[in-house]
């Protein structure tokens, strides 16, 4: 037995990208603890955090490739996996055409170094514009508020936890989530800290949730009125002259035209609806304008609904009108040590722009170059009239192909999705499909050739994505603690061979006769591309230098390195290849184990700007045009009850179910019921009840509690493992029921395509324990 050494990592298993403290022995983790001297999240670590070590070593996981025959997956060596794809998918796209490919992106992808670098190549290389991702069943109406209000669907300002004075909180959990497009490690102790120093909190959300029960005011509202709340709040400050710009006041334009069209959405108008007295709302308000600092930050109860973009452009409006966006104190935008957008002036741009194609079956337009995960089941199964196979049960579908071959990297939609039954069968019609995953879960099990990265110790890990969403700036990276076995490749290169199976140049003719192309080949090409617009702009630090110079001053172990360390060269903080020796490259971060802290956030306005005015456009067209549709719900009053997620702390949607430490206790899929509608529908604590929706019916236990209001059941997501070719023991043995088999992929968000997941009506009825839905 060796003796144990501790190698630092940052966590990858949720947005809070925690530094842990991981002890290895004999080849394996053995232990997890929080890095103390971790400049971002100094010592917390959550229970996921703390049973990494099992999740790593979680026997499920795949550890060589399966490929289909005789109807079969079976292990095979890399190099017969890859041909196989090389093999099939590039000809299948010339047969068929670009559009008949699908790639399907899952929330796990965003949280790899390789998720960041190479899925959009894909696109590129191929020409689809069937790209499905797990942003339109979470945060996509915030990537389009955001690019409609500031021209960057990336331009999302994060509240500043840790100086604010009065934090409104609406359908967020973070003392469960640990947050969301809001990276704060210990967003709970930062909460507290808020408490703490005299600031307000102030949740609203129709369940007691434990973020509500820290609140100085918890506010029940119904589910998915938040936009009218928001709307109403907006209009008090009109109304009660309230609205301070401050700095904002030369770069905001459509101030008149957003005071008039929210003038309908009285305090006194929103009440029946909202369940909310009108007085609490304009107090509400108050005490926002009044605040020394406030910051209002809306995440998944208030993004996946109905009026999910809505919600999310009034969070940033009420932000604005009191000053409080772009201050310390209020809602800032972070600053990434990678911004590829840093040398960027202000000034005009390109601006946003909505629907610049379509979804061929029901029309849907694109949002940010994707269209809604709800549409793939139909965009796979519904066939025209010149194609064999169904038609829609309406007639004949829209013209175009179908999507006959689908790439799916760390997704597992079937669950994800609305309507998972019918995904799960369209999946069986396709031609050909990939996925990229370390399970056999309840999509995978339909790929033709399925290919495992390796698990969390093996892989290097950077934040990409959520660097740019972090409430203060900093910079780590983690080499893998563990080597990965001879011949099993990183999944940086499972992906440079699919983008070059998927681009035709897979296979390199040679004097020597046919090669595999070196994946390296990939991010060369990149770096090429990038070094040669950087040198060509004036504004960049290497404006002018030779790019064999400067890709000879890379570092870095493999391509993917190579490329981290060019985007810290060029980023914001970055030594421009020698033109400031002060600051980043890989070199530097690699010198730094716990981190670099790279100071608080500061205000960057109007540079985060990309608007085609180069201001802040309040009241964008696409926003005034959905205004109409808000108004209609003034006069609804549901009378059935609604269903809501919910988010468990040991949980992250589909993928840690399989790992014990994670399981038990209150991380169970139940129905939350207030006893009260328990007792009209004569259901009782822990007996069997039929949930039905638009999508069918599933049968789960009541749980009864007061933490959910009157008129609204909860069940969580991500649960449904009960689907036969799965490899999950674990998640087989406590499987739960899918909470999206209620929907039937109809019910949309309009402007960002996402689905509508919370404020589902829903009918509840006493089943008998061997009924199913």
């Amino acid at each position: 037995m060796s003796a144990p050494r501790t190698v630092l990592r940052v966590c990858p298993l949720c947005e809070a990208t925690c530094g842990l403290r991981l002890t290895v022995q004999d080849g394996r983790l053995t232990g997890a603890r929080g890095d103390a001297e971790d400049v971002f999240s100094k010592g917390f670590i959550c229970p996921k955090g703390a049973a990494l070590p099992q999740a790593d070593a979680d026997p499920d996981r795949l550890s060589a490739p399966l490929l289909r025959k005789d109807g079969e997956l079976r292990e095979v060596s890399w190099e017969e996996a890859f041909d196989a794809v090389a093999a099939r998918l590039r000809p299948l796209i010339e047969e068929h055409g670009p559009a008949a490919l699908g790639i399907v992106l899952g929330n796990p992808n965003v949280h790899t170094v390789a998720g960041a670098l190479y899925p959009p190549l894909l696109s590129t290389v191929t020409g689809t514009r069937g790209l499905f991702t797990a942003s339109t069943v979470d945060q996509m109406p915030k990537h389009v508020s955001s690019g409609l209000l500031f021209g960057d669907a990336f331009a999302i300002p994060v509240p500043d936890l840790d100086r604010t004075d009065h934090l409104l909180l609406l359908g967020a959990n973070p003392m469960e989530s640990n947050g969301s497009l809001c990276t704060a490690p210990d967003f709970p102790g930062r909460l507290r800290a808020l408490r703490a120093r005299g600031g307000t909190l102030t949740v609203v959300d129709p369940r007691r949730t434990r973020t509500a029960r820290l609140a100085d005011r918890h506010l029940a509202l119904r589910p998915g009125t938040d936009a009218l709340l928001l709307a109403a709040m907006t209009q008090v400050l009109f109304e009660e002259k309230l609205v301070r710009l401050g700095a904002l006041t030369d770069l905001v334009e459509g101030l008149d035209e957003l005071a008039e069209a929210v003038r309908e959405f009285t305090p006194e108008k929103v009440a029946g609806p909202c369940d909310v007295p009108a007085e609490t709302v304009r107090a509400l308000a108050r005490e926002l304008a009044a605040a020394p600092t406030a910051a209002v930050y809306g995440r998944i109860g208030s993004s996946t609904v109905a009026h999910g973009t809505l919600t999310s452009w009034l969070v940033d409006v009420l932000n604005i009108l009191t000053g409080n966006l772009d201050r310390p104190g209020g809602a800032l935008f972070p600053l990434s040590a990678t911004d590829r957008a840093a040398h960027r002036p202000a000034g005009p741009g390109r601006g946003f722009d909505l629907g610049r194609w379509h979804s061929r079956v029901s029309r849907h337009p694109e949002a940010k170059g994707e269209l809604p995960l709800a549409a793939l089941a139909e965009e796979i199964d519904t066939f025209d009239e010149g194609t064999a196979g169904e038609r829609g049960a309406d007639g004949p579908a829209p013209g175009g192909t179908p999507i006959r071959v689908l790439l799916t990297v760390a997704a597992n939609p079937v669950l994800s999705a609305p309507d998972g039954n019918r995904l799960d069968a369209a999946l069986a019609s396709l031609s050909f499909m990939v996925s990229v995953d370390p399970y056999l879960n309840e999509t995978s099990r339909h790929a033709d050739v399925v290919l495992p990265p390796p698990p969390p110790s093996q892989s290097a890990h950077f934040d990409y994505a959520f660097n740019g969403f972090a409430v203060r700036n900093q910079v780590r990276y983690s080499r893998p603690a563990l080597p990965r076995p001879e011949g099993r490749p990183d999944e940086s290169e499972i992906l440079a061979r699919l983008v070059l199976a998927a681009g035709g140049t897979y296979w390199n003719e040679t004097e020597r006769g046919r090669e595999r192309t070196d994946p390296g080949a990939v991010d060369a090409l990149v770096i090429a591309q990038t070094l040669g617009k950087a040198v060509a702009d004036p504004r960049s630090p290497v404006h002018g230098r030779e790019v064999a110079e400067l890709t000879a001053q890379l570092t870095g172990e493999d391509g993917a390195e190579r490329r981290l360390d060019m985007m810290l060269r060029l980023g914001p903080y970055g030594e421009g290849f020698g033109a400031d020796p002060e600051g980043l490259s890989l070199t530097k971060v690699l010198a730094h184990p716990h981190g670099i802290d790279l100071g608080p956030l500061q205000p960057r306005l109007p540079g985060p700007l990309k608007t085609r005015s180069g201001r802040i456009e309040l009241l964008p067209e696409p926003i005034a045009g959905d205004l109409p549709r808000l108004s209609a719900a003034l006069d609804a009053s549901p009378d059935q009850l609604l269903l809501v997620g919910r988010r468990h702390l040991r949980s992250n949607n589909s993928w840690l179910h399989n790992v014990p430490a994670l399981t038990g206790g209150s991380n169970r899929c139940t129905l939350h019921l207030h006893p009260e509608d328990a007792a009209r529908l004569g259901v009782q604590d822990g007996t069997p009840v039929r949930v039905e929706g638009g999508g069918g019916a599933v049968v789960v236990p009541a749980e009864l509690t007061d933490t959910v209001r009157t008129g609204v059941v909860s069940l969580p997501h991500g649960w449904g493992h009960d689907r036969p070719g799965t490899r999950l023991r674990v998640a087989a043995a406590d499987p739960g029921v899918n909470v999206n088999q209620l929907l039937d992929g109809t019910l949309l968000d309009p402007l960002s395509g996402t689905a509508v997941l919370n404020a589902v009506p829903v009918q509840l009825s006493a089943a008998v324990p061997s009924a199913h839905g």
